[in-house]
């Protein structure tokens, strides 16, 4: 914190009153800075630095398509340190509930479509060594090291065909495509004009289509009917103008989205043997449920589901 305030003095928010905004599952922390009406926040990545230029580069990429990220107001990358646009604390998650969801998710979905504006040609590429890698968490974090199992040489060989059958079928979508990598009910935010903040992302990568899309309506941390969702996925292909079929649209979003719940097994995982965050233990049965009701429905993740409810 002394060395926060001695960045402080140098700036315009030197008068300002400083206090704890929030923690993430990252190493970054949050401090609001106020004075009399006016807030922003103080981001400090002094854990993490090298996360600040791809944060500064995406804020640009996503303000240039009119995108509602916050706005750098101050940089201090040598010690770790950005001002930025405060958007309050009302996240998607504070709001969501079965009278909104359509309307709130619909709002998403249009961020979405405008965030895909974004040119994602000099991002890393989301490619199936990098999907492979991230599921690849879930054994070591969840399987072996969390529960823990010793898995056998068939029940090994049964994940790794899963993992390679998925990240395949993930690739056969458009691809190219921005995508945010962890656009949920946290990291959306509800702004005092009533339009959507969007933030933490500067994990973004250039991949597949309905990545986001996945993220956004199979979250971890709120669950509403899957009729429902898949109801917001057309309307996320009928906004996009996409000339894909119901069926094709679907099994491509049900993919994605068992990538995205596999390596999430293995991040809570790792947040709580490697880090001591307990608190994204209670975040894994969600998890679990999203996979085994769509892992159930395809030849290529049947094995994996049955081994799962044996374990």
């Amino acid at each position: 914190m002394d060395n926060i305030k001695a960045w402080l003095e140098s700036t315009p928010y030197k008068a300002y009153a400083i206090e704890v905004a929030s923690a993430d599952a990252s190493f970054r922390k949050y401090y609001r800075l106020s004075h009399a009406s006016e807030t922003v926040l103080l981001m400090d990545s002094s854990l993490e630095k090298d996360s600040l230029t791809p944060f500064i580069h995406v804020t640009n990429k996503l303000l240039s398509v009119n995108v509602h990220a916050p706005k750098i107001l101050q940089t201090n990358l040598e010690e770790g340190f950005l001002i930025i646009e405060d958007f309050g604390d009302t996240h998607y998650l504070d709001m969501l509930d079965w009278d909104n969801f359509e309307d709130l998710y619909k709002k998403a979905i249009d961020v979405i479509v405008t965030m895909q504006e974004v040119d994602a040609s000099d991002l890393p590429a989301y490619d199936k060594e990098f999907l492979t890698f991230e599921m690849d968490l879930m054994q070591e974090w969840y399987m072996e090291k969390l529960l823990p199992v010793v898995l056998s040489t068939s029940q090994k060989l049964i994940i790794a065909t899963a993992v390679d059958a998925i990240a395949d079928e993930v690739l056969k979508q458009p691809q190219g495509i921005f995508v945010h990598r962890d656009f949920h009910s946290r990291n959306i935010m509800m702004r005092s004009d009533n339009t959507v903040g969007v933030i933490d992302y500067q994990d973004a990568m250039s991949g597949a289509l309905l990545y986001d899309v996945a993220s956004l309506l199979e979250d971890s941390y709120v669950e509403f009917d899957r009729e429902d969702m898949q109801k917001l996925v057309l309307y996320f292909r009928d906004k996009k103008g996409l000339d894909v079929d119901d069926a094709t649209i679907l099994r491509w979003f049900d993919f994605v989205s068992m990538q995205r719940h596999i390596k999430v097994l293995g991040i809570f995982s790792r947040l709580m043997k490697r880090d001591g965050k307990r608190q994204y233990l209670k975040d894994i049965p969600l998890t679990l449920k999203y996979l085994f009701d769509t892992a159930k429905l395809y030849d290529e993740t049947k094995p994996l589901n049955q081994m799962f409810k044996e374990i």
